[in-house]
C-alpha cells in the first residue's frame, strides 16, 4: 500500500523536483501540492498524508505561517504526519527543531538529500484498504476493491467494470491506478488491469484472460506477458492441478 505525501510550497520548481523524485518509486503518491495553507489543510484532513514537505521561508498569507500551520494541525489529526521543512537557509532550523519537525532540507533540493531524509523517517507501511475513493470535483464515490473485475483505459480516463455489472468511470489514467491498487491487481495490457480474484482462465495460445463474471475475454500483450506468467503462478499456487 502506497504512503502519501503533501507539499506546501509556492515554488513550482521545488514541487516538480519532489514529485519527479517520487515518480521513480512505487511506495509514495502525492495527494496535494500548493502554496496555500487553507487549501493544503483541506487536502491533509481529507487524505491524511504520511509526510508533509513545507516551505518555512515565505509567507504569502499574512494571517499564517508554516509554524503556526503545523501547530494548528495538531488540533485536527489523530496521528501527526512527519513534517520536513524546506528552506533556502539554515536560519529556521532551530525553530523547526522546537516545533518537532522531523528534518530540514535546503533548497535547491536534490535527490540525494531527499533520499536521506525519507530513509531517516522510517515510515511504517500503510495497512491495505478495502475501499477506493474516486473523486471528481466535489463528488466522492467509494467502491469496494474486491468487487472490481477489471479496469479498462479510455483515453485519459479509466472505466471500472464491477461485479454487479455496472461500469464506473474515473478521470485518471490507467497508469495512475496501476500504482495505487494492491498486488492482486495486475496490468496485462496497455489498456487493461485485472483483479486476480476474478480470473478464471489464462490462455497463452490466444493471449487472453477470461473473467468469470459475464465471461469477459481480456487480451494481454507481449510487453506484459511476464506479468501474466506471474499472475498464472500466483493463481496456480492456491489451486488444485489436473495436468494432461
Amino acid at each position: 500500500m502506497q504512503n502519501r505525501y503533501s507539499i506546501i510550497d509556492g515554488d513550482k520548481k521545488t514541487i516538480i523536483k519532489i514529485q519527479k523524485y517520487f515518480e521513480n518509486t512505487d511506495d509514495f503518491i502525492c495527494i496535494g501540492a500548493s502554496g496555500c495553507f487553507n487549501q493544503s489543510l483541506d487536502t491533509i484532513l481529507e487524505y491524511a498524508p504520511d509526510i508533509i514537505f513545507i516551505d518555512v521561508d515565505n509567507n504569502k498569507e499574512n494571517t499564517n505561517d508554516a509554524f503556526s500551520f503545523i501547530n494548528e494541525l495538531y488540533k485536527y489529526v489523530k496521528e501527526m504526519p512527519k513534517v520536513i521543512a524546506l528552506s533556502t537557509t539554515k536560519d529556521g532550523a532551530y525553530n523547526c527543531m522546537k516545533n518537532n519537525f522531523c528534518d530540514y532540507i535546503l533548497k535547491p533540493i536534490n535527490d540525494f538529500e531527499l533520499r536521506k531524509s525519507v530513509a531517516r523517517l522510517k515510515i511504517k507501511p500503510r495497512k491495505p484498504s478495502d475501499k477506493l475513493c474516486l473523486k471528481s470535483y466535489k463528488d466522492y464515490r467509494f467502491i469496494e476493491m474486491n468487487e472490481i473485475l477489471f479496469l479498462k483505459a479510455d483515453n485519459t480516463s479509466t472505466d471500472f467494470f464491477m461485479e454487479d455489472g455496472t461500469t464506473i468511470s474515473a478521470y485518471k489514467t490507467l497508469k495512475y491506478f496501476e500504482k495505487l491498487l494492491p498486488e492482486n491487481f495486475t496490468r496485462i495490457h496497455n489498456s487493461y488491469i485485472v483483479n486476480q480474484k476474478y480470473v478464471s482462465r489464462i490462455h497463452f495460445g490466444k493471449a487472453k484472460c477470461t473473467i468469470k463474471q459475464h465471461s469477459f475475454a481480456i487480451p494481454f500483450s507481449k510487453s506484459y506477458k511476464e506479468n501474466v506468467v506471474i499472475l498464472e503462478k500466483s493463481i496456480s499456487k492456491n489451486a488444485l492441478l489436473s495436468l494432461n
